[in-house]
């Protein structure tokens, strides 16, 4: 039976669950597939969240991680003194947001936690519709992670 398991950590509505991504409430490899979709630039411990992906992800299965990160950077910018509103809008892109990702940084990070990388195209797994009902943008570099 499968399961689809709707997750925030501020949800809009019932039917999703209120979860941190640095403690998700389930336990080792539960799920085949983990899509999470613009979390990791509002996470500020990051590495722990993929630490817990990949404990969640079952071996063999498979995680969606859709960042924006910089193709210019190579190590993540991020600043603690960077503590508000404005600042982060001016820096980072968006108010919530506490870094911007630098893909070789972005890449190490992954493949520390254990996982393979491959960026790929949208359209390798979802059409338009399926893009649109799990919240990907179909426009951004879709890293694939097992």
């Amino acid at each position: 039976m499968m399961e689809y398991v709707k997750a925030d950590l501020f949800p809009a509505s019932p039917e999703i669950q209120r979860i941190d991504c640095t403690a998700i409430p389930y336990g080792e490899g539960k799920f085949d597939i983990v899509i999470a979709n613009h979390v990791l630039e509002h996470v500020p411990d990051y590495h722990k969240a993929l630490s817990e992906v990949f404990r969640v992800l079952r071996p063999g299965g498979m995680a969606v991680l859709q960042t924006p990160y910089s193709r210019l950077l190579n190590k993540n910018f991020e600043d603690p003194g960077i503590d508000n509103d404005g600042a982060r809008l001016f820096f980072y892109g968006q108010e919530d947001h506490v870094r911007v990702f630098g893909q070789s940084q972005l890449f190490e990070s992954i493949r520390n936690a254990g996982f393979q990388l491959e960026v790929v195209e949208h359209s390798r797994f979802f059409d338009d519709r399926d893009a649109f009902y799990y919240g990907v943008n179909k426009d951004e570099p879709f890293l694939l992670i097992t």
